[in-house]
Parts: structure tokens; C-alpha cells; sequence
């Protein structure tokens, strides 16, 4: 049996089929499309009561999620491969980071495109409201990902160290920036890493499925 990955085009499960990729496994792939809303209804709800991307079923039929989660146990069960240091201190300064990531910045962007969700039922809801606290959450998203972008230490990649799954994670979050001019403008140093990653032997066919040239 192979890898089972559900999960959309540009959406974060782009961030677990590089790391396959990277570690040389071709998952079966199960389009679930988000402008359908084809992950909150139906068997990929079954299979996934949060009913959000991504999603990978393992080949011993293990249901995993949370990109971060996912991330972690791939390093751990391919620790060759290197998705991860092996250096302590490395390694400590790639699970700070990629916690940051998943946990301050991965779920704003679900503020950012379905504002309407988090607004309150009780007196309604207005377009105003609405534009408000998609506005308010895109400052929060550029906020954080300016903090990624100044801790990168590696002069190529995230780390020092060398390429990671850092790498593939920060990529994938600023491929999510609507203000494009604002994110040449104030993060070069993760552009540079999505375009040497979307030039990685490994990665550049997954890349251009997901994100084009």
C-alpha cells in the first residue's frame, strides 16, 4: 500500500506532499476542493471529523493530521532523509519554528479567507464586520510571517544547518499572501527560499502542480 493524501490544490497538504516527495514516496492523491466545501461534508468528513486539509492515511491505514504532526512522524519513521537536523541544537531551533508556524500562522489564514465563520451569531453578521476582521487578521498574517521571516539564520535555507522541512513549511504559508507587492517588499529571504525550493530536483514537479512557474 502506498501513502493516502487528501487535500486541494495550493492548500497545505502541498506542505506533507513535498515531504513525501522529499523523501521519495508518491502518495495516492484524493482531491478534496476547498471552494466546494467538499472537506466539511460527505466521507472525507467521516474520515476527518475537523473536517480540514490535509490529510494522510499511512500504508497500515494510521489516519494522520495536523501538518505539523504529520511532519514529525515522516521524520521520525524516515530519519535519513533529514526533514528534520539530527543535531540537538538544530533540531530543537526546527521544532520551535515549525510549532510557530502551524500554530500562530497556519490557522489565521482560515480567519483571512472565511471571516464569516468567526463572527458571532447572536446580533448577526454585516459585510463591514466581515471585511473588518478579514482585514484584522491579514495584519495579524503579515505580522507573524515578518517574524519567520527574521529568523531564517541560513544563508540558502531556514537553518543553518541546510535544507528542511522549515524549507517546504514557510514556502508553502507564503505562496498564502494576498499583497504580493508586500511580500516582495518585506520577505526576501523566505522568496529566496521558495524559489530555490521550486527549483529542487525532488520538489519542482509538486511545486509547479501546486503553485506554477
Amino acid at each position: 500500500m502506498t501513502y493516502q493524501l487528501y487535500g486541494d490544490i495550493g492548500s497545505g497538504s502541498a506542505i506533507v506532499e513535498m515531504a513525501l516527495a522529499e523523501l521519495g514516496q508518491e502518495p495516492e492523491l484524493h482531491d478534496v476542493p476547498l471552494k466546494e466545501n467538499a472537506q466539511r461534508a460527505g466521507d472525507y468528513a467521516a474520515l476527518n471529523p475537523q473536517r480540514k486539509l490535509p490529510c494522510l492515511v499511512t500504508p497500515d491505514g494510521e489516519t494522520l493530521t495536523e501538518s505539523a504532526a504529520i511532519l514529525l512522524t515522516l521524520d521520525e519513521r524516515f530519519p535519513e532523509a533529514g526533514l528534520l537536523p539530527a543535531a540537538q541544537k538544530s533540531r530543537a531551533q526546527a521544532r520551535r519554528w515549525l510549532i510557530f508556524m502551524a500554530a500562530e500562522l497556519y490557522p489565521v489564514i482560515e480567519i483571512v479567507d472565511y471571516p464569516e465563520r468567526f463572527q458571532p451569531e447572536e446580533g448577526g453578521t454585516s459585510e463591514a464586520r466581515r471585511e473588518g476582521l478579514k482585514r484584522h487578521a491579514s495584519t495579524i498574517w503579515k505580522r507573524r510571517l515578518s517574524v519567520v521571516e527574521h529568523a531564517i539564520a541560513g544563508k540558502k535555507w531556514f537553518l543553518e544547518s541546510g535544507f528542511s522541512a522549515l524549507d517546504i513549511y514557510a514556502s508553502v504559508l507564503s505562496r498564502w499572501t494576498a499583497d504580493r507587492t508586500w511580500q516582495k517588499d518585506n520577505l526576501p529571504r523566505i522568496e529566496s527560499i521558495a524559489q530555490r525550493l521550486s527549483q529542487r530536483e525532488k520538489l519542482d514537479v509538486v511545486w509547479r502542480r501546486h503553485f506554477g512557474n
